[in-house]
C-alpha cells in the first residue's frame, strides 16, 4: 500500500479560509510524511493503556469507541499496528468489520501527550485488530486535562440505544471537560481526535450540540474532513465509572463573529444527534 501524504482538499479549503495555509504547510511537511512507527513513536504506543478508535458499524454509521487494556496492547512495527484489544460488548463497534478505514488516537493524560494513527483495518480476530498505517503523527498537548485512568467496580448500567439525548446524557455532556471526535474523508480515511476545554464547553440545545474551536495546530484535520463529509462521532466518558456515551450524527463547521465563547477563533462545530448508545464500559 502506498501512503497518502500531504493535506487533502477539505483541509486545504479550511486552512485557506482561516488564513493559515503557510503555517499548516510547515507543520505538514514533518507531521504528514510517510509514517515510521519504529523508534520513539512505537515506544510511546507500546506504553499506553488507553486509545480510541473511529470506524463504521455494519450499517455504515460512524462511531468512536474506547480501548482500555494493559500497557503493551499496542504493538507498532514499520507501518503495522497490532491492537490486542476489542471494543467491549454493547459498544457500537463491538462487531466492526475489517477492510475499512479507521483512525486511532493513543493518549497519555498524565503527561498530556497523544499520537494519531490513521490507516486501514486489515484484520479483526479474537485477539484484536491489525492496522496498516498510512499516517502517524503527534499532536500538541493543548487542552488535555491530566487524569489517572483505572477500571471501576461500579456495576455497569444496561445498554441503551436511542435516537435522542436523555437528561442523563445531557448531564454528562455539559459537565465534561473532554471528549473524542471521529470524522472521515471519502478517499483519505477515518480520523480520531481529542477535544478538551473547561467543564461545560460543549453546549446542548435539544437534539443538537455544539462546541467552540479553540486555537490549535492549524492543520484542521477534523474540520477538513467535515468540509467534505459531515459524518461525525463523539465519545464522552464518565471517568469515575467508565460508562460511555456514544453519539453519531452529522456536523457542520460554523464561522461566526469571534468572541470569548469560542476562544476568539470565530469557529465552532454544530452536530445534529442521530443515534446514541449509552452504558457500554471500556
Amino acid at each position: 500500500m502506498t501512503a497518502q501524504t500531504g493535506f487533502h482538499d477539505g483541509e486545504l479549503a479550511v486552512q485557506e479560509r482561516a488564513g493559515v495555509r503557510a503555517q499548516a504547510a510547515r507543520l505538514g511537511e514533518a507531521m504528514l510524511a510517510t509514517p515510521d512507527l519504529n523508534g520513539g513513536m512505537g515506544a510511546f504506543l507500546a506504553a499506553r493503556d488507553f486509545a480510541v478508535l473511529t470506524a463504521r458499524d455494519a450499517d455504515g454509521r460512524l462511531w468512536t469507541s474506547p480501548l482500555f487494556s494493559s500497557p503493551g496492547f499496542l504493538q507498532a512495527h514499520d507501518r503495522e499496528l497490532k491492537v490486542h484489544a476489542l471494543p467491549s460488548p454493547g459498544d457500537p463497534l463491538h462487531d466492526l468489520a475489517a477492510q475499512q478505514p479507521v483512525g486511532l488516537l493513543a493518549i497519555e493524560f498524565a503527561t498530556r501527550r497523544r499520537v494519531r494513527v490513521n490507516g486501514t483495518l486489515v484484520h479483526v480476530g479474537e485477539a484484536g485488530l491489525l492496522l496498516s498505517v498510512e499516517q502517524a503523527y503527534g499532536n500538541c498537548p493543548k487542552y488535555i486535562h491530566p487524569r489517572h485512568l483505572e477500571h471501576s467496580d461500579t456495576p455497569a448500567p444496561a445498554i441503551e440505544r436511542s435516537p435522542a439525548l436523555s437528561p442523563e446524557h445531557v448531564q454528562l455532556v455539559t459537565n465534561a471537560d473532554t471528549f473524542f471526535l471521529g470524522t472521515v474523508h471519502p478517499s483519505r480515511g477515518a480520523d480520531a481526535s481529542h477535544r478538551g476545554g473547561p467543564p461545560g464547553f460543549v453546549r446542548v440545545e435539544g437534539n443538537r450540540l455544539w462546541w467552540p474551536d479553540y486555537p490549535g495546530n492549524n492543520m484542521f484535520n477534523s474540520f477538513g474532513n467535515l468540509a467534505v463529509d459531515p459524518s461525525a462521532a463523539l465519545l464522552f466518558i464518565d471517568f469515575d465509572t467508565g460508562t460511555t456515551l456514544h453519539i453519531s450524527g452529522t456536523a457542520t463547521v460554523e464561522w461566526v463573529t469571534p468572541s470569548d465563547i469560542d476562544g476568539g477563533t470565530g469557529r465552532r462545530v454544530s452536530l445534529t444527534v442521530e443515534s446514541v448508545v449509552w452504558g457500554a464500559r471500556w
